[in-house]
């Protein structure tokens, strides 16, 4: 039985606290909160649960194998470094760090003590994106043409992080996950539409040095909630839609055919053909993200297998939202991702 302690329990930490109670490898132990009214909650639905207002008190705890940290992310590098020097296996929310240099160095910390570090990248773990990955691996959409997403609603406006950091980082990891590799360069535009707060609408242009390209808009000013990505590729496409109740991944065998026409007179010409046949929904499995990244992380602690989403996943990520930041910061000026 892995003991389990969770510092943060506001919005995404009673999710972290359902999922390794119901799970038979583990047990929560404790659960950290600066908010006493958060600590009755957690208390009145758990009364086994040990609270405290003290993060040093989940170090300290023997019973205590792992920590999962639901906090604002500018403290997450503080909490996973002492964590990990306690000699804790740790699982962050996303983001992972707020710096690439604080992400290069937790994993050095990580990997020094042998403890398992992972990234809570919960849609890597969601049944559609993994059949995403597997088509795309298999060559099932052909030379990929472009990857383009967007996500946005009205809300939730975060104060610690701009819409990069809060809605794009789900994306970038989905991209990173089904392409397995980095772009070349990221450009990004933005702008803040509250007076003394981050911005809340942005765009995200990232180049692959080939024919590829991926597009990003985020927003917290949208009428409606839309998320949604498509992907294409000289051979079939992809809608993947996380709205949809049911079809949330079609798969249309849709494209372009050029034809090169070398007329009488000598003239080359190409003509451009389109291709339309069926549209298929894969069956995905309604297994809960949060519920197999969990038992995946316990896994992980076992059997001493490398996360998924471990700390490299993470900070590659963190690399894709420093970069758009100092492109944002320049108006649109592209940023080179170093290999």
């Amino acid at each position: 039985m892995i003991g389990i302690g969770v510092v943060g329990y506001g919005y995404w930490g009673p999710n972290l606290v359902r999922n390794f109670m119901e799970l038979e490898e583990s047990q929560v132990v404790a659960v950290c909160d600066l908010n006493p009214r958060r600590l009755r909650q957690a208390a009145a639905r758990y009364p086994t649960l040990t609270t405290t207002t003290r993060y040093e008190d989940l170090l300290a705890d023997g019973r205590i194998d792992a920590i999962a940290i639901a906090t604002p992310v500018s403290s997450h590098f503080e909490l996973a470094m002492q964590a990990l020097q306690a000699g804790k296996h740790v699982l962050v929310e996303k983001p992972f760090v707020a710096t690439v240099a604080q992400g290069e160095e937790l994993v050095e910390t990580a990997a020094a003590r042998s403890r398992v570090l992972m990234v809570d990248h919960t849609f890597i773990y969601t049944a559609a994106v993994r059949k995403i990955r597997e088509l795309v691996e298999a060559g099932r959409l052909g030379r990929l043409y472009y990857y383009d997403s967007v996500r946005v609603n009205l809300g939730l406006f975060q104060h610690d992080v701009n819409v990069l950091w809060d809605l794009a980082v789900h994306d970038l990891a989905i991209m990173d996950y089904v392409l397995g590799r980095l772009p070349e360069a990221v450009t990004a535009t933005g702008m803040a539409h509250i007076p003394g707060q981050p911005e809340d609408v942005a765009y995200v242009t990232c180049f692959f040095g080939d024919t590829l390209i991926a597009h990003f808009h985020v927003n917290w000013l949208a009428p409606v909630k839309i998320r949604r990505t498509l992907i294409g590729g000289d051979r079939q496409m992809i809608v993947y839609d996380d709205l949809e109740p049911s079809e949330k991944v079609k798969v249309y065998d849709k494209g372009i055919t050029l034809n090169d026409n070398h007329q009488p007179d000598g003239l080359y010409q190409v003509l451009v053909g389109y291709r339309t046949g069926d549209m298929w929904a894969p069956q995905l499995d309604t297994v809960e993200a949060l519920r197999r990244e969990a038992a995946h992380f316990l896994d992980c602690i076992v059997h001493g297998h490398k996360p998924l989403t471990d700390g490299e996943v993470g900070l590659r990520v963190v690399r894709l939202l420093e970069a758009a930041d100092r492109s944002l910061r320049q108006r649109g000026r592209p940023v080179e991702i170093a290999p």
